[in-house]
């Protein structure tokens, strides 16, 4: 276990928007009253067996890769989607898994290099209302509606993309069992060209926190953050990037991609 620092909202005093700026052009820039407290974060890898997407909304799983590059977007795009499309088939024994975009990410320089950064807040990636709004961007018109008639997830599966194991701001996941509904705030995620939905995390001491340290290439996590069924498994999830007290001294710059699929079952 580690304590540390992560960025919720403390209250929806001031109503959250996120701007996010193209690829390379600066960094994103928030609205909302947040604040830095204070979370003890356990080693996950003690329990990784008992861990379950219908849960806790997060499982580590060992998976090996073929990608040689993952800057490469077509390697990543002919090779890897496929690799995770397998993934979440298997774990989820979902009908259809449809991978539709991915974000890589680095520590080092990434706006310079076109790149994103750590996500250092307590989010989520959709919510009750944009989960099925990007099924009806995705899918044609009457394929939609018919997916929407019957159970749909969506879940970002991420990884380490160095060689060398995680050295510095690893991710951290809320126990989906321990989020409370008034835990999830909507917040506007504004782009050049749209706008969407996400949560942002409101603090709740009674957040269970854990990490995986020193996450190495060949290991990937699904994070489940939508699910349409309604029978009391997990639904949403919160995860956030942070600074762990036991980094060492001169820290590799972290490196990672998140995939993002939908499954539908049938």
């Amino acid at each position: 276990m580690v304590e540390a620092s992560v960025n919720y909202l403390a209250d929806l005093s001031i109503k959250p928007v996120t701007y996010n700026p193209p690829h390379g052009t600066g960094l994103p820039r928030r609205v909302g009253n947040y604040r830095d407290f204070m979370v003890r974060i356990h080693d996950g890898r003690p329990v990784a067996s008992d861990l379950s997407l219908d849960r806790q909304a997060f499982v580590l799983r060992r998976h090996e890769t073929a990608v040689q590059d993952f800057y490469d977007d077509r390697e990543v795009k002919t090779t890897y989607y496929a690799e995770v499309e397998a993934l979440v088939r298997r774990e989820t024994g979902a009908a259809k898994v449809v991978i539709f975009d991915h974000t890589v990410r680095t520590a080092d320089r990434a706006v310079e290099r076109g790149l994103r950064t750590p996500v250092r807040s307590v989010h989520n990636d959709y919510t009750e209302k944009s989960g099925p709004q990007r099924v009806h961007d995705l899918l044609p018109p009457d394929e939609a509606e018919m997916r929407l008639n019957k159970r749909f997830a969506e879940y970002n599966v991420w990884r380490n993309i160095a060689h060398d194991p995680i050295e510095m701001v690893p991710l951290g996941f809320v126990d989906s069992e321990s989020i409370a509904p008034r835990d999830l705030a909507v917040c506007d995620l504004v782009y050049a060209d749209r706008t969407g939905e996400i949560y942002q995390g409101v603090y709740n001491a009674d957040h269970h926190w854990y990490y995986f340290p020193k996450m190495t290439r060949d290991e990937a996590i699904l994070i489940k953050c939508f699910d349409s069924m309604k029978d009391g498994r997990a639904r949403f999830s919160l995860h956030s990037a942070f600074d762990d007290p036991s980094t060492p001294a001169e820290p590799k710059p972290r490196q990672s991609i998140e995939v993002r699929a939908f499954a539908f079952f049938d």
